[in-house]
């Protein structure tokens, strides 16, 4: 550590895209659920998923050509398989990438597929440092990564810090599964929504979830209680994977989440979006399997395409179900939209560039996506004109 750096204490009016910060013994902890909705968090991987601050960045002025951020992470990992690659910190100037950091060591989350059984390897705090920056005032984010949980420490640099101006520029509030919380993008400012916000001039609220999108009724009291000028919730391929739910809960679920958001967004474009194009879920029901197969997690759905004439969810069912239910509802709420997820990653966009898994888009596909979303949501027709 440089003893002529300045320290300022990470505060709450820093962050960006959190929606609560929690104090840890080590510092300050993003959160993208409040802690009330945390209280009602069934389940260890969506605990996880949210505390892994996708989109969440540190914003700040400054004429510093030296930060650095202490931190101490908490990473994810699979019983018998190599650790994967420390998580990436972005350091954005202007709106621009300029640097990356990654922070080694930390804590470990070791997860068994095949029993379920979790196990946190404690590890030490580490720094993430950026240095030979241009001189003179500029904005600076430092996105922090969107796979590992990231506990904040001390921010240094050479010059004084102050949070930045919000730029007047429209909120979009976003809602997804594992694709939205950024799966096989190597850095934070390469997920799809991140990428999309930038396409469209437009603040990010990620409030992509991995395994997370159940139209859980907590994350629709969040988004009714969170200030948004542009609001997307994107259902289906966690719903289809996790076989949770039956056609017959479904339909009154979405309606209730739709109602939820629009308690407090009365009159805020909202729009639905299907998901993309996953062969194997297209016709065929959950619950899905995890399997290593060439040191590779790959997935495959356990159904029978024949449930469903009982109401088992695939995904060629709910967009039906969500295209139907946007058209009913929009006759009394001309704010509300659908758009089909295959417009953004359909049958061209999976030949060229193929699921890694099965199931997620590579980074390439992040990108895909990102330029498919803002030319159909922000273009001149689109919902967020």
């Amino acid at each position: 550590m440089n003893s002529k750096l300045i320290t300022t204490p990470v505060t709450a009016d820093l962050l960006r895209g959190a929606l609560d910060a929690e104090r840890t013994p080590y510092g300050l902890l993003p959160h993208r659920l409040p802690a009330w909705a945390r209280r009602q968090i069934p389940d260890a991987q969506l605990a996880m998923a949210e505390s892994q601050p996708s989109g969440v960045r540190l914003a700040f002025r400054t004429a510093a050509t030296v930060i650095e951020l202490d931190v101490l992470p908490t990473k994810r990992a699979y019983r018998g398989l190599p650790q994967p690659q420390d998580g990436v910190y972005d350091l954005v100037i202007d709106g621009r990438l300029a640097a990356q950091a990654t922070v080694p060591g930390g804590r470990v989350r070791v997860a068994d597929l095949a029993t379920g059984a979790v196990e946190l390897r404690e590890g030490p705090a580490g720094t993430a440092r950026f240095t030979g920056l241009p001189a003179g005032d500029k904005d600076v984010e430092i996105w922090l990564p969107h796979n590992e949980t990231a506990e904040l420490g001390a921010l240094r640099t050479d010059a004084p810090v102050f949070p930045a101006p919000s730029g007047g520029r429209r909120v979009w509030l976003h809602h997804g599964s594992s694709i939205s919380h950024g799966s096989n993008a190597t850095h934070p400012t390469a997920i799809w929504p991140a990428l999309a916000a930038a396409l469209g001039g437009v603040e990010l609220v990620n409030l992509g979830f991995s395994g997370g999108a159940l139209l859980d009724p907590f994350t629709a009291r969040t988004m009714r209680d969170t200030p948004a000028d542009l609001i997307s919730v994107k259902i289906g391929i966690n719903l289809a994977n996790s076989d949770a739910m039956r056609l017959r809960a479904f339909v009154p679920a979405v309606h209730g989440f739709l109602d939820t958001i629009r308690e407090g967004h009365p009159q805020t474009p909202l729009l639905v979006v299907s998901a993309i194009l996953c062969p194997m879920q297209e016709h065929t029901p959950g619950p899905l399997t995890a399997a290593f197969e060439d040191g590779t997690v790959r997935f495959r759905p356990t159904g029978d395409p024949a449930d469903r004439a009982s109401g088992h969810l695939t995904l060629d069912v709910i967009r039906g179900e969500l295209a139907r239910i946007v058209a009913e509802r929009a006759g009394d709420d001309p704010h509300l939209h659908y758009l089909d997820g295959r417009s953004l990653y359909g049958e061209p966009d999976h030949t060229e560039l193929p699921l890694p898994d099965d199931l997620h888009p590579s980074e390439e596909g992040h990108h895909r996506i990102a330029a498919n979303f803002a030319r159909l949501a922000f273009g001149p027709s689109g919902a967020f004109a």
